[in-house]
Order: C-alpha cells, then structure tokens, then sequence
C-alpha cells in the first residue's frame, strides 16, 4: 500500500505492507519507504486563494520520484490526500488534474474534520498499548492546525482544524530575517 499525504508545505509518502487482518488493529506495518519532501504547495494561498503554477510544478517533481519509488516497490494501490491548501484554492482542479497525470490516482482532498480524524489515528497508533487514554493530537501544519481528543477504542471525541499553520502565518507576518519584534508580535 502507497499513502501520501500532500500538505500545504510538505509532501509525504508511506509504502508499507499491511499486516493480517486477523493479527488486529494494533500490528505494525512493516516500512518498506518513507520519505517527505518541502514542495511549498500553499506558497501564497493565503494571499491570492490559488495555487501558484510553480508550487504545482514543485509538487509535480516531488510526485515523479514518487510514483517511480512506488512502482519499484509493487505498491498494489495508492491513496492520497490533500489538505489545507487544496482545501483553499480556487485552481485545485489544476492541482487534480496534474496528480491523476502524474500519479494515476485522483487527490482525495479532505476537510478539516477528516484531516484531524487521520491525524489522530495515525498518531494513537504508534502508541504503547498501556498509554492512558484520552489523548490530545496537536498536528501543526502549513496551513491549519488540528486539536484532537479520543480514546483508541472510541476513536475521535472532539476535533477542532483552524487556519492556522506555519505557511499561512509566515506569509502573513514575518518578513523580515530575522523577523521584527513587531512580526512577532503580530503572529503571537
């Protein structure tokens, strides 16, 4: 299986093989690659609600490499999601069109809420199996920010995506290197 996560500011992969159904919800997945590349998919977003032709090619490039690692491990099927910026951006369906190009599979673009709910099942995963629920996920991104609370049995109690992410607040208020003490003040 292939999953990748496209952010506003970082692209990921994950090829892995899954375990046995029957092992349970908690076996590991065995890591066949991993890897993140900064492609500044939101650059500007925020400013002008499109994705900007040399973010989309960025993405584009990331993407090759991608699609030639998954093709190379034998990844039999390939999900991958989109979030804050594609969320945003009027032009997204020039960004669907060059993944299904490029990938051979659409973009899921996902919402706030489905975002925080992958969140947090991917992070309570990784958990040791006598950590004491509920947990808080905080998953800071480019362009939103999601606050998660569930149990691993119960799954999401309350979730809560801002647009609020680094991207999105560096384009916003600090320009200067290093930032003024106004900047700072102006993203606090």
């Amino acid at each position: 299986m292939a999953a990748i996560d496209c952010g506003t500011n970082s692209i990921r992969l994950l090829v892995a093989d899954l375990p046995d159904p029957a092992a349970g919800p908690e076996s590991p997945l065995t890591d066949l690659s991993r890897r993140m590349e900064i492609v500044r998919l939101g650059q500007d977003v925020d400013r002008t609600g499109r994705l900007a032709p040399e973010a989309i090619e960025r993405t584009r490039v990331a993407l090759v490499e991608y699609a030639a690692e998954i093709e190379k491990l034998g990844a039999e099927r390939v999900r991958m999601c989109a979030t804050s910026a594609t969320r945003d951006a009027e032009n997204a369906d020039e960004f669907r069109a060059m993944v299904e190009r490029t990938l051979g599979v659409l973009p899921e673009v996902v919402s706030g809420d489905e975002e925080a709910r992958l969140s947090f099942t991917g992070a309570v995963r990784g958990l040791p199996t006598d950590a004491k629920a509920p947990f808080l996920v905080v998953d800071i991104g480019g362009g939103s920010t999601e606050f998660v609370v569930g149990t691993r049995e119960g799954g999401v109690q309350a979730a809560v995506s801002m647009d609020i992410g680094c991207v999105r607040m560096t384009e916003r208020h600090l320009h200067g290197d290093p930032p003024s003490v106004d900047e700072i003040a102006a993203a606090s």
